[in-house]
């Protein structure tokens, strides 16, 4: 399938690694130009050149910056030769804050949550929306975590500052920009084969007494899959909800969880 969207530029956070990487190559694969954001330079500048040599025809322009500071963010906005605050695309996505036991975290741990996995998200969606609505095209899209419905207790800060986007973006999702061409959607991983993953199971580990190895199993097990999932196969569901036959889905929490959610709704 065409999904349409040759040519646009896209922005996509953490994308040195993990689902931020896969989404970043599915779309280039589609032929779309990326701006590929993230902290770490040198992890940042190998995945950047991998989906050159990989995709020859799309402009990939790294910048390693943290995207959740204001400098961070111009420049994103400024790289040379990109498009300026004029993306068609933006994959919001940083790393979950730390695990742990809610009565160790003071208020600056709280703050960092926010910062990172609301506040950001929501300051790149405020500055590129309006110019998707004008162009008549956009697409957003917020990696979040199936703990948004289904809550982890180690991952407290995580729940809360992803739950707060989630309320937001409930409302921005049905705004006047819908009837402009604009979707704004979540999109939920469950449990992927990513480095986030290692760091809960090591928590969790920990908090048990459990070998690593036999958390890691018991985990496989709570899903009807009975796998972990791939960074390659994320990357193909954000491309898809980032396609011109996307256009009628906005406002949603799409769970690519293996199946691990038990609820109806």
């Amino acid at each position: 399938m065409d999904l349409g969207i040759a040519g646009k530029w896209a922005l996509v956070g953490g994308s040195s690694k993990g689902l931020g990487l896969g989404c970043a190559q599915a779309l280039a694969a589609e032929g779309v130009n990326v701006v590929m954001v993230a902290r770490g330079a040198d992890a940042l500048q190998a995945a950047a050149a991998g989906i050159r040599a990989a995709h020859p025809g799309v402009q990939v322009l790294p910048v390693a910056a943290d995207i959740t500071t204001p400098a961070g963010r111009d420049a994103v906005f400024g790289v040379a030769g990109g498009p300026g605050k004029a993306f068609d695309i933006v994959i919001t996505n940083a790393g979950g804050p730390p695990p742990g036991d809610f009565r160790q975290w003071d208020r600056d741990a709280w703050l960092a949550a926010l910062d990172a996995n609301m506040l950001t998200p929501i300051e790149l969606i405020k500055a590129t929306i309006d110019g998707m609505a004008e162009r008549g095209f956009g697409r957003i899209v917020n990696i979040t975590s199936g703990a948004v419905k289904a809550p982890i207790d180690i991952l407290g800060l995580s729940n809360g500052a992803r739950s707060g986007l989630t309320g937001f973006v409930a409302g921005v999702a049905r705004s006047s920009v819908t009837a402009k061409g604009v979707t704004v959607n979540n999109l939920l991983p469950g449990a992927f084969d990513t480095d986030r993953l290692r760091v809960t199971m090591v928590g969790a580990a920990t908090k048990s007494g459990k070998p690593i190895e036999a958390v890691a199993d018991a985990r496989r097990q709570t899903i009807p899959a009975r796998r972990f999932g791939t960074s390659e196969e994320f990357g193909a569901v954000c491309a898809f909800l980032c396609s011109a036959q996307a256009g009628y889905i906005t406002g949603q929490n799409i769970l690519a969880d293996g199946g691990a959610y038990p609820g109806t709704f």
